[in-house]
């Protein structure tokens, strides 16, 4: 690499598969074995498994309707999707089967697996979100409602997340993030954005949530313990956003308002603008190394991104990144 200012070019790795827009992705936590997974939902209902490297592993077929959401258990044996087919499903990894599905009235826009794999949370267009027993799968959910409400969000739920054994987070078109304590159903505190919540995804690794609403991208404490919460404004209205788990000192963001994806200084300096992408950006998170981040777009495909371009890394050997 000839001067101090020559940058590798980044050449994105194209996981094709997906028929249609491609809304949500996650990635496992780092398995003992140094590799993870990553799954996504999509709009022709068939959510994919891939391995670290984005080779393809499986589809779960079973679905009827887009699928809005995806998550895989610690231990990467089981897998949730959110579906607008009203069910949320639980997945084994290991040979595709539905091990559950749970009846909803209306589209399921978000799902999250408990760390102990015993409970699932979901929450979508009925304003709710329920808490099922995994371990008493025909048993009635539970709720999570504010006192005297019928509805957990004056809005469709658009993502939850489980921090811990006991707290459960949930975001709303409403503007709103509330803390549940999961023991007794209750409503702890919450936090008002004034502006639909776009995105919100949980860092384990940095212990922080990442929300998008407008045009501003925050970095939550998962628990609230009175930790600052860093705020930035951007000049676009980010759709998506993901802080990178080990550094800490970047983050990526898609939007709904172009094709691109980009990378930002915690400061909110725009470091990058990368272009491959051929529809807008839906969803972005980086692997739990931090070694790549997956976006997943409007045009069906799912791109991965090295955070280190010309490193020699998973299916990036061999590659010819140039500069």
């Amino acid at each position: 690499m000839s001067g101090g200012f020559s940058i590798p070019k980044a050449t994105p790795l194209v996981a094709p598969g997906h028929t249609r827009p491609v809304t949500h992705l996650s990635f496992s936590p780092l398995q003992e074995d140094g590799t993870y997974m990553l799954i996504s939902g999509c709009k022709d209902g068939n959510p994919m498994l891939r391995d670290w490297t984005g080779d393809w592993i499986g589809t779960f077929i079973g679905h009827k309707g887009a699928v809005w959401s995806t998550k895989l258990s610690p231990d990467e044996s089981r897998a949730a999707s959110g579906s607008a087919d009203f069910t949320a499903k639980i997945w084994n990894t290991y040979d595709g089967s539905v091990l559950h599905s749970f009846p909803h009235n209306h589209i399921v826009r978000s799902v999250a697996i408990s760390p102990s794999c015993q409970h699932l949370l979901t929450g979508g267009q009925e304003k709710k979100t329920r808490i099922f027993d995994l371990g008493r799968p025909d048993a009635e959910p539970e709720f999570l409602l504010t006192e005297g409400a019928t509805t957990s969000h004056d809005g469709t739920v658009k993502s939850v997340v489980w921090v811990g054994e006991h707290t459960g987070v949930t975001a709303g078109e409403d503007g709103f993030i509330k803390w549940w304590d999961l023991r007794t159903r209750k409503l702890t505190t919450s936090i008002n954005f004034n502006a639909p919540v776009t995105s919100m995804e949980l860092s384990q690794q940095t212990n922080r949530l990442v929300v998008t609403s407008g045009k501003t991208v925050s970095f939550i404490p998962a628990l609230p313990t009175g930790a600052s919460t860093h705020r930035l404004q951007l000049p676009y209205a980010p759709s998506c956003a993901s802080i990178h788990p080990i550094f800490q000192d970047r983050f990526v963001t898609g939007s709904t308002t172009d094709e691109w994806v980009r990378v930002h200084a915690l400061d909110g300096e725009e470091r990058e603008v990368l272009k491959g992408h051929h529809g807008p950006v839906h969803c972005i998170e980086y692997s739990p190394d931090g070694e790549m981040y997956a976006s997943g777009s409007e045009d069906g495909t799912i791109r991965l991104w090295q955070t280190t371009p010309g490193k020699t890394y998973g299916l990036w050997q061999g590659v010819e990144n140039g500069s």
